[in-house]
């Protein structure tokens, strides 16, 4: 390939990973773009009215251990709260009504973001140089060569020296055309690769009040008749607004409508909390399995977890191709502590690219 490149990096991904790498890179000063196929930055971090609430449809809270979303989040000026965990939990085996357990085992204590978990994406985004993200774009080739990278979008093609992919590897192997091809181990390593809430419906309700905690619930409920297995408090700081959110295999609603699945939890809510949770004033439903822009049209039915932060995501594809989504961190992989992790060490793995290795200085 002719050395053409009019940028340095090029990050495919506006998610949390492809976010924290065009941010980084760009404070060293070096030129990037960063394409989406969404017209929203934020992936899987997806809230509703991110700017305004706290409704969470993707990722929604992070763990003590996870040093690097509090200390990100610290540094974008963030406010987080912790999540609501007191109370009694309900289990509903599979052939009898719901049952009241003493204490909550289902919950353990997290910190959640006051404007929801998409505000840490907009926030990164906001510190962007003008110009760097493009968004409803969608990357659709990828040639690597020796003179840098020729990175073929919706609007035309651009050309860098380096790429980031910080989309799962899945959808990069099955809606992005590479040249020279991905070797065969490479290939199958990626479309094995589970995406992380690519097979879950996560559904919310809101209500005026957090009825449940008047009668001494958590709001977390364990379902073995289901659909929906498990049920968490979603109430923002104060129980305002409140709301109960909820997991399930996406398998359980194929050819269904979105309204007939919040109808289901809705449902379902009633059978677990009573009465008081038949007429929420929101609902809302996100099925990840149809989101195209995080999910493939045909996952392998071999995709799994084993992958995750697999060796070949560590290292770049002939010394130019760098991945960085959750999926790809070796440790908090499909958490929002591995999508930053990947996105750090993409930066890095690019600016040694950029800049060379370092040549130690004699004492």
């Amino acid at each position: 390939m002719t050395d053409r490149r009019s940028l340095d990096v090029i990050v495919i991904g506006a998610g949390v990973s492809g976010l924290i790498a065009a941010r980084s890179l760009a404070r060293a000063g070096l030129s990037v773009r960063c394409f989406d196929a969404r017209e929203r930055v934020g992936g899987r971090l997806h809230s509703i009215e991110a700017r305004r609430n706290g409704i969470d449809l993707g990722a929604t809270w992070f763990w003590p251990n996870e040093v690097l979303v509090e200390s990100v989040a610290r540094d974008l000026g963030l406010a987080i709260f912790p999540q609501a965990t007191e109370g009694d939990a309900l289990l509903e085996p599979y052939m009898s009504g719901p049952q009241r357990v003493e204490g909550n085992p289902i919950d353990v204590p997290a910190s959640r973001f006051t404007w929801g978990a998409q505000s840490l994406a907009n926030r990164l985004a906001d510190e962007l140089p003008i110009g760097v993200l493009s968004l409803g774009n969608p990357v659709k080739k990828v040639r690597v060569g020796d003179g840098g990278v020729e990175v073929e979008a919706a609007s035309g093609v651009a050309y860098a020296g380096q790429v980031i992919v910080a989309i799962p590897p899945s959808l990069a192997a099955e809606s992005i055309s590479f040249w020279p091809a991905l070797p065969d181990a490479l290939a199958d390593i990626c479309t094995r690769t589970l995406v992380w809430m690519g097979n879950t419906v996560k559904a919310v309700a809101t209500y005026d009040e957090p009825f449940w905690r008047k009668d001494g619930l958590a709001g977390s409920a364990f379902s073995y008749r289901g659909p929906f297995r498990e049920i968490h408090d979603h109430s923002g700081p104060d129980g305002s607004p409140a709301g109960l959110f909820g997991f399930a295999d996406a398998g359980r609603f194929v050819g269904q409508e979105i309204e007939q699945i919040g109808e289901t939890f809705v449902a379902e809510l009633v059978r677990l909390f009573g009465h008081n949770a038949s007429d929420p004033k929101g609902l809302h439903v996100a099925d990840w399995s149809r989101e195209r822009a995080t999910t493939p049209k045909s996952p392998s039915a071999k995709a799994s977890t084993d992958t995750y932060g697999h060796p070949g995501f560590q290292v770049p594809f002939l010394d130019r191709l760098h991945w960085a989504s959750s999926e790809t961190a070796p440790a908090f992989a499909g958490h929002i502590e591995g999508a930053i992790e990947g996105g750090m060490r993409a930066t890095r793995n690019v600016e040694r690219a950029v800049k060379g290795p370092t040549t130690p200085t004699c004492p």
